[in-house]
């Protein structure tokens, strides 16, 4: 119960990691506030969390919408202790393809904007309506998910890539601005993580992500989870704008 009477935010909530990280705090005695844009899959989930969880469908592209949960989850159940940023999307392609030297194809501009929007802006949106709650209560913790691939880089993720470099930075940035007020912030970049998407990738990619990784596997969605649980905990009070590897040992390149 290393979170008993604590109140938990977590954003991408009903699916992978997300509702990995809400069935986990949950059981360690949380109170959990999950959103999602899958209403579906958050209704059922929360039914599985307890009488205090609750879900709300949020776009955390929309700041209005962000705003309007952080002080949902305020009134309902008093303060807020742990935001975890865990909504994101991928659209990958590649920066430019040439053939012949000539220009064949490119990340479209689309495809760009919406990954900023969801991975950076979003984690931007719910950090900035939680902590003012965080700074009035004297204490929080902030938990960002960045990624593997945003310290090292990744063939045909420019998009994804940059959001999560920006995660690490902005990190940095809170844990300098908000760590006065006894806010925690932290980031988590997780490797390749065996969600339910990944998981029904053909066998010979995830055979070439395995190969990648010296642990032989993939991440399940708990390993991440733990790794939250650990950090959102008084166990992890001395833990301040680091970015720790979930990674299995991975090696990236081209």
């Amino acid at each position: 119960m290393r979170l008993n009477g604590k109140v938990a935010m977590i954003t991408g909530g009903a699916a992978g990691i997300g509702k990995a990280t809400a069935q986990l705090f949950a059981k360690e005695g949380a109170k959990v506030a999950i959103c999602d844009v899958s209403e579906a899959l958050g209704e059922e989930l929360v039914k599985t969390l307890g009488p205090d969880a609750s879900f709300t469908k949020v776009d955390v592209t929309t700041r209005e919408e962000v705003q309007q949960w952080a002080e949902q989850v305020v009134a309902k159940y008093g303060k807020v202790d742990i935001l975890v940023n865990n909504a994101g999307i991928t659209r990958d392609g590649q920066f430019i393809k040439m053939k012949d030297g000539e220009l064949v194809k490119q990340m479209d501009e689309d495809a760009f904007d919406m990954v900023v929007s969801v991975n950076l802006k979003g984690v931007f949106n719910c950090a900035q309506a939680v902590s003012p709650f965080m700074v009035k209560q004297k204490g929080g913790v902030i938990l960002n998910a960045s990624s593997v691939v945003g310290l090292y880089g990744n063939f045909g993720q420019t998009n994804y890539v940059a959001t999560k470099a920006g995660v690490i930075g902005m990190t940095r940035v809170w844990a300098r601005e908000l760590g006065k007020y006894g806010i925690r912030v932290n980031a988590v970049a997780p490797g390749f993580v065996m969600t339910e998407m990944v998981a029904r990738m053909p066998e010979e990619v995830l055979a070439g992500m395995r190969a990648k990784t010296p642990l032989g596997r993939l991440a399940e969605p708990e390993d991440i989870a733990n790794t939250y649980l650990w950090l959102a905990s008084d166990e992890a009070s001395y833990v301040h704008g680091a970015t720790i590897s979930v990674d299995g040992g991975i090696v990236l390149g081209t």
